[in-house]
C-alpha cells in the first residue's frame, strides 16, 4: 500500500484526485498508476484501470493470481473492469462513502450472481490514503473560494 500512496501523492502534485494504485504479481509490484482524469479529460483513466492495464500488457488477459492494491475504495466501473479482468484480490485504503463498489454502496466483487469473485481486503493504511484525499479537498475548496473571492473584488 505504501507504494500505492506514493502513486496518489503524485496524483496530488499534479492536481488529480490522489487516488494511487499497484499491481502484485508472484510478490513483485509490475504496475504502477495514478489517477489521470484532469490531465487527459478522460473521465475513464482510474488509477485502478491504468494499473491494471499495464499489469495485462505484461501478464496477459487476466489477472487471475494478481492483487491489486489502491488508496481509496474502487468505484463499481473500476470493480466491473476488476471482474472482467479476473484480478485474484484487491486490497484499498480507505472506504468511499459516496462511490465505492467493493464494499460501502454495493458488494460488487463479491456479487454471488456473477460468475467470479474477487477477495476484497479494506483499511489499510487507512488514515493515511484518506487523510491526502482529505487534504485534497480541502484544497480544492480554498482554491475554490478564493478564486470566487477575487472575482467578486474585480466586479466579475
Amino acid at each position: 500500500m505504501a507504494e500505492a500512496l506514493k502513486e496518489a501523492h503524485k496524483a496530488f502534485g499534479e492536481n488529480e484526485v490522489p487516488i494511487g494504485a499497484v499491481v502484485v504479481y508472484q510478490g513483485k509490484v509490475i504496475a504502477k498508476a495514478h489517477n489521470k482524469v484532469q490531465q487527459k479529460q478522460n473521465a475513464l483513466l482510474h488509477a485502478e484501470m491504468l494499473a491494471m492495464e499495464k499489469a495485462i500488457g505484461k501478464l496477459g488477459t487476466y489477472l487471475d493470481k494478481a492483487t491489486l492494491y489502491v488508496t481509496i475504495e474502487p468505484c463499481i466501473m473500476c470493480c466491473g473492469a476488476m471482474l472482467k479482468a479476473r484480478l485474484s484480490r484487491v486490497v484499498y485504503g480507505a472506504k468511499e462513502p459516496k462511490g465505492g463498489g467493493a464494499t460501502s454502496m454495493y458488494s460488487l466483487l463479491q456479487d454471488n450472481r456473477l460468475n467470479h469473485k474477487v477477495q476484497v481486503t479494506g483499511g489499510i493504511m487507512q488514515a493515511e490514503c484518506g487523510e491526502l484525499m482529505s487534504n485534497f479537498f480541502s484544497k480544492q475548496r480554498e482554491a475554490k473560494k478564493a478564486n470566487y473571492e477575487d472575482n467578486c473584488r474585480l466586479g466579475k
